[in-house]
């Protein structure tokens, strides 16, 4: 079900990269209902422009194509490249250098706001004992969340230097529902993810801001008091799952870096080649 749209603002332009993915797929319909016209990029093949759709198929490390894909933008939804942990060299192509074109590309094309789809990952190494808000320092799980780290610095890079907005989505856990317990904490509805990057999208200044992509859950690893010029509500929980997922999984092993870390499993995942 689609959440009701939560602002009149409406765009002429808007970009979503990463469109063939599971959240692009998922925002694909919702970003349609605030946009004159919709484009809509992956290097994967998406399924053919619907009415005020564009669709381009594009390799973010393509320098000049990405060029032009911010032709005539006026904002991004930015979820192109890599979502798990993957070999450096997928990593470099999808999330470095594809983000740094991006950020060019905005640059030299006038976009003034991107919505960058960070992730909980950046934090992964924090303690599941402790709350990080957005000034807590990162402390990435693996080389995804450290690519997600260089991203964030990228936008601040490009806001102090070039003025270019940026909101920084530190998503949690997007799914249907939450799938363990470690997900009560870390779970963000569709619904919600739409009201955040629609947020995101229409506040009215933002300039290089971090927020954590998380519903209104009574236990989370993060405090978003620094994010409320943003005007971000959630309303929905994963405390409606609470009782099912922990007869599921009544017992964790403590000595598991996964119960430790903030970053779950991602924690234990090692060089990948």
């Amino acid at each position: 079900m689609l959440a009701q749209p939560a602002t009149a603002l409406r765009w002429p332009r808007l970009l979503l990269t990463g469109a063939a993915g599971g959240l692009g797929r998922e925002l694909r319909p919702r970003l349609r209902r605030y946009c004159d016209v919709l484009r809509l990029s992956d290097i994967a093949v998406l399924e053919p422009a619907g009415e005020g759709e564009e669709v381009v198929q594009l390799d973010l490390a393509d320098a000049d194509g990405v060029r032009s894909l911010l032709t005539g933008v006026d904002a991004v939804v930015h979820l192109g490249g890599v979502s798990t942990e993957q070999p450096w060299a997928a990593i470099l192509g999808a999330n470095i250098v594809g983000a740094y074109n991006l950020y060019e590309a905005a640059r030299r094309q006038g976009v003034r706001r991107i919505v960058f789809a960070s992730s909980n990952h950046v934090m992964g190494f924090w303690r599941q004992d402790e709350v990080v808000d957005a000034q807590s320092l990162p402390r990435p799980d693996g080389l995804y969340g450290l690519s997600k780290a260089f991203g964030e610095d990228l936008a601040r890079l490009y806001w102090d230097k070039h003025g270019i907005e940026t909101v920084a989505l530190r998503i949690g856990s997007s799914f249907p529902e939450p799938r363990d317990r470690r997900m009560l904490k870390t779970w963000l509805s569709y619904d919600d993810l739409e009201r955040l990057v629609v947020a995101s999208l229409s506040a009215p200044v933002v300039g290089w801001s971090v927020v954590y992509g998380i519903s209104d859950n009574s236990a989370a690893f993060y405090d978003n008091r620094l994010a409320r010029h943003l005007g971000y509500r959630p309303r929905d929980s994963a405390d409606v799952f609470r009782d099912r997922i922990e007869a599921r999984q009544p017992v964790l092993d403590p000595n598991d870096p996964a119960t430790i870390y903030q970053g779950g499993a991602f924690v234990r995942t090692g060089p990948i080649e």
